[in-house]
This record gives C-alpha cells, structure tokens and sequence, in this order.
C-alpha cells in the first residue's frame, strides 16, 4: 500500500526574520496571525511556503520595495485553494490577510520543516554567503524551491550570481519533457509561456531550467521568462485568461508533490 503523502515529508526545521519595513503586524488584532506566518511550526501537510530575501542593490529594484513579496498573499490564497480542490494533499488555506501562509528568512531553522519553497522576482535577489550556505543544505537535505518572475538577461544574471554561491559546482540545464516532474500527477507543455498580467513580453522565450543533485533528484526548479505567480493571483480576475492560471495550478501540483515525493 501506498504511504501517505505526510509520511513522506523530509524531516525539516526553519524559521523567519521580520521585515520591519512591512506592515503585517500593525493592526493588534493581526499579531497572532503574522507572527504564525514567521515562525510557526506546520499544522498541516503543506503550506505555501515564501522565501524572505534582501534586494541585489545593482538589481531594477535595488533597495526600493520587497520583491520578494510581489503577488502577496493573493497568490497564495489562490493556490492553496486550488490544490485542495484538485489534489488530496492536507493544506492550510490562505486568508486574503495571508494567515495560513509561511514566510521563511534563511537564517531561521524552521526552513528544514517545509519541503517547498517559493521564491519570486529572484531577478532581483541578493543571498549574502551565510544565507547561500543555509540554502544548500536545505535543498540538500531534500528541500525543494521554485523561482519564479524575473525577464531577460540582466535579470538571469542577478539570478545566477546568488545561485553560484548557493551550488558552485552544480549546472543550470533545461529541464528534460521526459524528466518525472513535468508528469508526476498532470502531463504538462513546458513550451507554453505562463504570461504576467499585462501579457507576454515581446521577445521573452520561456525557459523551465532547473538544478539536479547527484542522484539526479531535481532540487530548483526555474521558471524564468514567466509569470506563474500572476497566474495565481489573478485566477479570479476575468481579464486574465484562465487558460494559463489552470496550466500554473498544474505545473503547481506537479512541483508541490515532486517535492514531497522525491
């Protein structure tokens, strides 16, 4: 017989820093629920997991706003409802306020407890070496991350200069049609470009890139020239086209189980 899903959870443990400049717990009445999204241990199966970072100061960004927090927590609401309703996986839902959702800094150990991260605009990230350092061994000890939003060359180039720090010795490749995490609960077209709210940008070819470890486990997937988080912010926007956010909530399942399988 085959074990449940929560039996296969790698054995994890992280937790968050607060940033400041955020405003989740001004309202007293909100307290209890921000200070769950920090540092909270899991109380289900799975939850929406997203990884807190600084801003690359030579990045479109620099020091201005949070990019890590684009698309929250309508993302999350969005997803975490769509996966209960197309999988048997036991999620916490996401309220509009974004309890139910985690959000994980890399110098808190709670990390090693979510088997799936989520990292947006990676494009304008910066890991320093000690967050770099964390990050391997979570994805070495079976943590699995998805990166997601970031367009063009200068931002690949911000992207991969913290990711060497991550895995030095490891290459970025094209994720293979074949490879188990493009079938692993829905046959997906990794041909289609998953467009941000305001359309496909022009001369932007989609790319699913990822890093394998030795075993040939995939440990980061890359969406890079796509927008997966717009397609579930936006899932209930009639302006956006449904067609891509139903294929995000399916590359969506196919990583979360990936995740929690290999």
């Amino acid at each position: 017989m085959n074990q449940p899903l929560k039996t296969l959870l790698p054995s994890f443990a992280l937790t968050v820093c607060m940033i400041c400049s955020l405003n989740f717990c001004a309202a007293p009445a909100d307290a209890q629920g921000a200070s769950a999204r920090f540092d909270s241990k899991p109380t289900s199966e799975f939850h929406f997991a997203r990884l807190v970072y600084s801003n690359a100061p030579y990045s479109r960004r620099g020091r201005g706003g949070a990019s890590w927090a684009v698309d929250y927590p309508e993302a999350e609401y969005h997803l975490m409802d769509g996966i209960e309703r197309m999988t048997i996986i036991d999620v916490e839902l996401v309220d509009y306020d974004g309890i139910g959702g985690r959000l994980i800094s890399l110098d808190n150990d709670t990390i090693f407890d979510y088997p799936w991260l989520y990292a947006v605009e990676v494009g304008q990230w910066y890991l320093s070496t000690d967050e770099a350092k964390r990050l391997r061994e979570y994805l070495d000890r079976g943590g699995f991350l998805v990166v997601d939003d970031f367009w063009g060359p200068n931002e690949w180039q911000v992207f991969v200069a913290s990711m060497k720090k991550v895995f030095p010795d490891r290459l970025i490749v094209e994720i293979d049609e074949a490879d188990p995490v493009m079938s692993t609960v829905f046959k997906v077209d990794k041909s289609t470009q998953i467009p941000g709210r305001r359309g496909v940008r022009p001369g932007n070819i989609p790319y699913w890139r990822g890093i394998y470890d030795d075993q040939g486990r995939l440990q980061v997937a890359i969406n890079f020239n796509m927008d997966m988080g717009d397609a579930w912010e936006h899932a209930s926007d009639p302006g956006y086209p449904a067609a891509m956010t139903a294929m995000a909530y399916r590359f969506a399942v196919n990583y979360i189980v990936y995740s929690m399988t290999h």
